[in-house]
């Protein structure tokens, strides 16, 4: 991670990060093995959601460190990847990222993509998944199992932003 998804000057020192290795269920029915790097206070909450998750045979496509493809948030979404901790600032501004602080993950980028008021669709593969009457695999929902364990945690949902909504998005302190 040092010199890619963490460097100097990032807002949380390594010694704050705990690296997750969880088993979840993939989209071909199949139990993977993935790791999440998250801040130490988000270890135990966010791997209550993922034990629910698996439980409840919630599919990802692909859980790898955003390392993988170069801390790249806009590679990473492209691969469909679900990823937690990136020390970035939020898109198009000085302010970091929940991400930043390993306070957040997102969560099947294609199947649950970022959508601007102005109709941008964040990766470009994910605009048919745009339109969230679909149910897909992977997809979340609005009152779904997936925001609903996140919300037992106390978690909030991007998709439940006014205005930009980012269906990937689960973060604590809900931004």
């Amino acid at each position: 991670m040092t010199g890619v998804s963490w460097h100097p000057g990032c807002p949380v020192g390594l010694d704050d990060l705990r690296l997750l290795a969880v088993s979840y269920w993939g989209f071909d029915g199949e139990v993977h093995f993935g790791r999440l790097v998250v801040n130490r206070d988000a270890a135990r909450p966010l791997l209550t959601v993922m034990r629910r998750l698996y439980r409840l045979h919630y599919p990802f496509r692909r859980m790898r460190l955003v390392d993988a493809y170069g801390a790249d948030d806009h590679r990473s979404m492209e691969a469909d990847n679900t990823s937690a901790f990136n020390c970035r600032f939020v898109s198009g501004t000085s302010r970091w990222s929940q991400h930043a602080y390993g306070r957040a993950i997102d969560v099947n980028t294609i199947e649950n993509p970022y959508v601007g008021s102005d109709g941008h669709v964040s990766p470009p593969q994910g605009e048919p998944f745009a339109d969230r009457s679909l149910h897909a695999k992977g997809l979340i929902h609005a009152g779904g199992a997936v925001v609903r364990a996140f919300a037992a945690v106390g978690w909030g949902w991007g998709g439940s932003w006014s205005g930009d909504k980012d269906y990937q998005h689960f973060s604590a302190s809900g931004t």
